[in-house]
């Protein structure tokens, strides 16, 4: 008999677990409420990735001159074509989704769903009108959206939101960011590029301080910062902000997560901006499905759906992927996608697991940042004896060439074995390199194994080469 399979929620979890579940053989319905993508496709990876490559392209021809090219006159961003093609690049995405869709025989449902009881779903057409859906298995796919804060309430248009920072229609002369996270971070790259005045406020002691980021490409990243003129306190919260001729006027102060703060850590600082971009992480959208009691989905105190690495909920029908999963697992579009493939093949009879030991981070600031496996702490705390590697970028021949010398490539080993833990790089094009530190985590290579093997010259993945001599005690460059 053919499964009938519902999944709430189109983002890079829901459709490609769709897609999945379909060439399985199953009678699946996607229901979206918004725009097919998710978060990812309409208010995070993309389109944010599509500012990046302005504000980058940007920055090269700002600097030209240095590649024997001069340019008469004045070069600024254009926002209204700028967001034009944000717009058109997102649009294009979404019909490549919608064909897929229809290629694969899906059922696609724009509305919002909702639990009717076990196996039945409602689904609110936003073209009018309701629909029943019934499943045999359930697939909540439903995401994330910005966190407030109870202090910094989004108004859309003086504090904003990563949603709305998108959607801009003016660069605004200065802007603070709360919150040093991957959102904040490449904001603050972006908005700077594009002639911002930009300064981070972060809680804790550094800039990215995500378990999984190295320590030493903090340092950089904070460096790099500098030489762009963004400001940036660590250590520090809005303590609170007033409107004075037109602008923000706001009081920073220390953080409570700050032991032992001095005189001047206690001391008020103040900084008067445009506007405040709020980045201080996501909530569930869990408590937007009426009807999920019904079923008695275990949720956390925070309202994250607890699942296993099967994908299953407390209800065995049931399975949840994505951010919708919270940071107990890891919230990235495509382990979204990951997690969406083993949900589709356990709802058709599978047992498989979800592995989340070798997840890539690809984090687009300038330099990008990019890290796989354990750090050098977490390897150290999980009881390896660690050897950590470190080669420049300075060192390589096509870095020169490409004028991005800054950052490094980082390899953590099991001393004995020789076992790659962990690879961190920042550096230019740190978001594609990591695909061979993935490979190598996942497949359990040693750090002989990527010097034996033979790195394209002049490129830039020889850092990779480069740090795997370095760890065997053969370094030829660094």
């Amino acid at each position: 008999m053919t499964v009938k399979i519902a999944i709430f929620g189109g983002g890079p979890g829901g459709y490609v677990a769709a897609i999945r579940a379909a060439q399985l053989g199953a009678e699946v319905t996607l229901i979206e409420e918004h725009n097919l993508g998710g978060t990812c496709l309409n208010w995070g990876c993309i389109p944010s990735k599509v500012l990046i490559t302005t504000a980058t392209l940007l920055e090269n021809i700002k600097k030209a001159d240095v590649f024997g090219i001069t340019i008469n006159g004045e070069v600024f961003p254009d926002i209204r074509r700028l967001m034009e093609r944000k717009d058109k690049v997102v649009g294009d995405q979404r019909k490549g989704i919608l064909d897929l869709l229809k290629h694969h025989k899906i059922q696609y449902l724009k509305g919002t769903g909702y639990i009717k009881g076990k196996g039945l779903a409602g689904v609110r057409l936003s073209e009018g009108g309701e629909q029943e859906v019934p499943w045999d298995k359930l697939i909540l796919a439903t995401g994330t959206k910005p966190s407030p804060l109870p202090s910094l309430p989004f108004d859309g248009k003086r504090i904003i939101s990563s949603n709305d920072a998108l959607c801009l229609h003016e660069v605004p002369q200065s802007i603070l960011i709360v919150g040093g996270g991957v959102i904040g971070c490449e904001f603050a790259f972006i908005l700077s590029a594009l002639g911002a005045k930009v300064t981070i406020v972060e809680a804790l002691p550094r800039l990215l301080p995500l378990p999984s980021v190295d320590e030493d490409c903090s340092k950089v990243l904070q460096r790099e910062m500098k030489k762009r003129k963004i400001s940036f306190f660590v250590n520090k919260v809005v303590e609170s902000f007033s409107e004075v001729d037109n602008k923000l006027e706001v009081t920073i102060g220390p953080s409570p997560f700050l032991e032992n703060p001095t005189e001047k850590d206690k001391r008020p600082i103040t900084e008067t901006v445009d506007k405040i971009l709020v980045c201080v992480g996501r909530i569930p959208n869990s408590t937007n499905i009426e009807g999920l009691d019904l079923l008695n989905i275990q949720l956390d105190q925070k309202g994250w759906v607890i699942a296993n690495e099967l994908m299953e909920t407390s209800d065995p029908k049931v399975y949840a992927i994505g951010d919708l999963l919270g940071p107990s697992k890891i919230m990235l579009a495509h382990v979204a996608s990951a997690e969406g493939l083993v949900a589709a093949e356990n709802a058709v009879g599978g047992k498989v697991r979800m592995d989340y030991s070798a997840v890539p981070g690809a984090i687009f600031t300038s330099p990008e940042v990019a890290n796989v496996g354990l750090t050098e702490i977490q390897a150290a705390e999980q009881g390896y004896q660690v050897r950590s590697d470190t080669v420049l970028f300075r060192t390589l021949g096509k870095a020169h060439v490409i004028g991005e010398i800054a950052g490094q490539a980082k390899i953590v080993s099991e001393e004995d074995s020789g076992r790659v833990l962990g690879v961190h790089i920042i550096g230019p094009h740190a978001t594609d390199l990591i695909a061979e530190g993935t490979l190598a985590v996942r497949m359990g290579c040693s750090v002989r194994d990527l010097a034996q093997t033979i790195h394209a010259h002049p490129t830039l993945s020889e850092v990779i080469g480069e740090a795997a001599f370095k760890a065997i005690d053969r370094p030829l460059h660094g």
